[in-house]
């Protein structure tokens, strides 16, 4: 594993994270002791930073984690989100009021088993609450040595402003991948601005573009949310398929696989990246931290966005709802 800093004022950690969402929630039907085993590996293999949230699962996901660290902790950076859950109507709205805030901590850091949060995000930015007073809550913890750093999730790039300017962020979150580049508009550069340090999520767009699937009916199963998500669409599909595919042949020429051509593509947009890909089995996993070593050439990134440029995935990253939420 090769490492890196997060943020001017961040911690080091391993240069590819892991992210927890999908042993818990959304992907489908999900193995405590597949996904622990995972979890164990990744910590042997030198992933240092994992990431989780009270949404996933409300808390099962936060308490599976805390298993797989416990007698583990040093040199590991656990970062959790707070503000959005699971409810009898589904996702609830954002909530960033302070009260909330330190309610959320408390019950994240019990369930996760430690002393301290090393980064703790807000979700989603709340409309509904200035975010002056969410991050005031947030550094109050900081004060009280229930968290280390603090990030944001989703979060536009006057949000990221104002909000650096009640107390330093550490690391914004967003999806971005080959398919997802709408933050190289202005939300990278005001990171780099400010000296906060960047964490891709979804790096290879939910899954599709590790080349795992065919058809639209491969995610139209049980507890798989992939089935509502625009991009895996009957009419969306075989466009997106196709270039999954001219991406794959590009990456069999240089000896790697798709997954890790795409990881390596986020992993050379700058040494403040941070991707964090998902997966719940060891094999993945592997593959995934095989991206660390590919070696992309000016003339090889020429190649992959003659593949796949900027705009050429079709459909929206998530469903029309769930997109009211990010970049407030």
């Amino acid at each position: 594993m090769k490492y890196r800093r997060l943020g001017h004022n961040g911690p080091t950690v391993s240069a590819l994270g892991l992210g927890c969402m999908g042993m818990s929630i959304f992907y489908g039907e999900t193995d405590d002791a597949v996904s622990l085993a995972t979890l164990r590996h990744a910590i042997d293999r030198g992933i240092t930073i994992f990431d989780t949230a009270e949404l996933y699962g409300n808390g099962h996901n936060e308490e599976l984690l805390g298993k797989a660290i416990s007698g583990k902790r040093d040199g590991l950076i656990i970062a959790t989100k707070f503000g959005i859950r699971v409810g009898e109507g589904g996702v609830t709205a954002p909530n960033g009021k302070p009260d909330y805030v330190r309610a959320a901590c408390d019950a994240s850091l019990k369930r996760l088993g430690v002393e301290t949060i090393d980064l703790y995000y807000q979700h989603r930015v709340d409309a509904s609450t200035p975010i002056k007073e969410t991050v005031g809550a947030m550094a109050a913890l900081v004060k009280a040595g229930k968290v280390k750093y603090l990030g944001l999730s989703e979060a536009s790039a006057a949000t990221i402003r104002r909000a650096h300017a009640v107390h330093p962020i550490t690391a914004v979150q967003t999806e971005y991948s080959l398919w997802t580049r709408d933050v190289e508009d202005r939300i990278l550069s005001t990171c780099r601005e400010l000296g906060i340090g960047f964490v891709p999520y979804s790096p290879l767009s939910r899954g599709f573009l590790s080349g795992a699937f065919n058809a639209p009916d491969d995610v139209k199963r049980p507890k798989d949310s992939r089935s509502i998500m625009p991009r895996y669409s009957d009419a969306n599909f075989a466009h997106n398929k196709a270039l999954v595919d001219a991406l794959s042949t590009l990456a069999k020429s240089k000896g790697y696989t798709v997954v890790q051509l795409a990881i390596s593509w986020l992993l050379h947009q700058g040494t403040d990246i941070v991707p964090i890909p998902g997966t719940r089995r060891i094999d993945r996993l592997d593959e995934n931290n095989g991206a660390v070593d590919v070696v992309l050439s000016p003339a090889d990134l020429a190649a992959i966005e003659a593949a796949c440029s900027k705009n050429a995935v079709a459909g929206l990253r998530m469903p029309e709802r769930a997109m009211s939420t990010v970049n407030l």
